[in-house]
């Protein structure tokens, strides 16, 4: 039986873990951490196919640089100085094109509903409950610029088989009967859906101990065996494990780890933050991004979820309160009658999502390695697209035709 090293125990990794499992492969998950502290923890818990816009399109590179002086601004990019962060800018900025973003939405569209689908899936697998909901996605809007904006993706959005559907504020106060909402309207996408992302990883780490997958937390990775292009163990502080092949998946951690095997990886982790509101009444129904703020809200049972900023910031996990205060005095500007009051710094998570330069995950072979798959990069839908990630790396490692094309994902595409 061949033994499959996944380094990195967030969803991704997790989800890698389940379908090469199910494959027939012993698995050993490493992780630095323990397997409920990661970046996927305290996700806003969204899955979105409506996202299928990159991260890299026309005016973000703007966008950020505008930002850069706002404390509290939701989008910021950490001025310092970095060869990576350089290389970095420089290729978003060549990806930030109409060209590149109409290249990607079918690709996020048809690995979005992928990942969908296999959660729907898992859902109704015994031993795995994460709270899952389709009620859509709520796409709030305060001004006149925001309304032009939300129209036009709803358009790209229903051409690309994605519905959308653009709401007054009226029509949104009807789907929100239990809390006042305070918009200009909203475009709304039926097609999303929503879970708790704690429960999910909980009930997921729980499943694969009981199936026999090896979980080894607080376990750094500190470098590999090689024979030529083999990869023939993975070194940690405590032992040396030998292994057949090898999954990276170790979100804003890879950059490092990959360099270990040789290999450049442009990827900078965007640092976002959240809160819960506990038993919260009243509580929405539909999960919303505030546009403006880039602020999100999701119910989660009777407790309510607010997350955002994307701050380009290396690894650093420290929490910046400006950031976190421009989150909650958005909150009120949408939601007149929920409490929003600055939450002490101890009950605030952080984490950081991986974003590659042009707003697609890395999926695949590596090239030059007999036995390296890359599975990171996914920015803020490593939740929303950590089921299909799993699946496709184990159709890669048991040379099945993948359930959809990877080449936008091909990991060695800026090598």
């Amino acid at each position: 039986m061949r033994h499959i090293g996944i380094i990195g125990g967030g969803v991704i990794g997790l989800c890698s873990a389940y379908y090469l499992d199910k494959a027939g492969y012993k698995v050993t998950v490493f992780d630095q951490n323990t397997l409920t502290d990661g970046c996927s923890f305290g996700n806003a818990g969204m899955i979105v196919p409506s996202h299928i816009i990159p991260l890299a399109q026309p005016g973000m590179m703007a966008k950020g640089l505008r930002m850069l002086l706002r404390s509290t601004s939701p989008f910021y990019i950490k001025p310092r100085l970095s060869a990576d962060l350089l290389r970095w800018g420089w290729l978003f900025y060549k990806h930030s094109t109409p060209g590149h973003v109409e290249r990607a939405i079918p690709a996020l569209r048809d690995i979005s509903l992928l990942s969908k689908k296999l959660y729907q899936e898992l859902a109704r697998t015994d031993g795995l409950s994460f709270g899952w909901q389709e009620d859509g996605l709520l796409m709030l809007y305060k001004t006149a610029a925001a309304e032009h904006e939300m129209a036009e993706e709803a358009e790209v959005a229903n051409r690309a088989g994605i519905e959308a559907r653009q709401l007054s504020g009226v029509q949104v106060q009807d789907l929100e009967p239990d809390a006042r909402v305070d918009v200009r309207g909203a475009v709304y996408y039926p097609g999303d859906a929503h879970l708790n992302p704690g429960q999910f990883i909980r009930s997921l780490v729980a499943y694969l101990k009981n199936r026999g997958v090896a979980l080894l937390e607080n376990q750094s990775v500190s470098g590999f065996g090689r024979s030529g292009s083999r990869i023939t163990s993975v070194r940690t502080v405590s032992a040396e494990h030998s292994i057949d092949e090898v999954v990276m998946a170790a979100g804003a951690w890879s950059p490092s780890l990959m360099r270990l095997l040789g290999i450049s990886l442009p990827l900078q982790g965007g640092k976002g933050y959240s809160f819960m509101l506990r038993n919260q009444r009243p509580n929405i129904r539909v999960p919303a991004i505030m546009l403006e703020a880039r602020a999100t809200a999701t119910p989660m049972g009777a407790d309510l979820r607010f997350a955002g900023t994307l701050e380009v910031a290396g690894t650093d996990l420290s929490v910046n309160m400006n950031r976190v205060r421009g989150i909650v005095n958005s909150i009120q500007n949408y939601y007149p009658d929920l409490p929003a009051q600055l939450p002490e710094v101890s009950k605030v998570w952080s984490g950081l999502r991986p974003c590659s330069p042009d707003g697609l995950p890395y999926i695949g072979r590596v090239s030059g390695f007999e036995n390296l798959t890359l599975a990171t990069g996914h920015g803020m839908m490593g939740v929303s697209l950590g089921p299909a990630s799993g699946k496709l790396v184990a159709d890669c490692l048991d040379n099945r035709t993948p359930a959809m094309e990877l080449g936008p994902f091909n990991p060695d595409r800026f090598r």
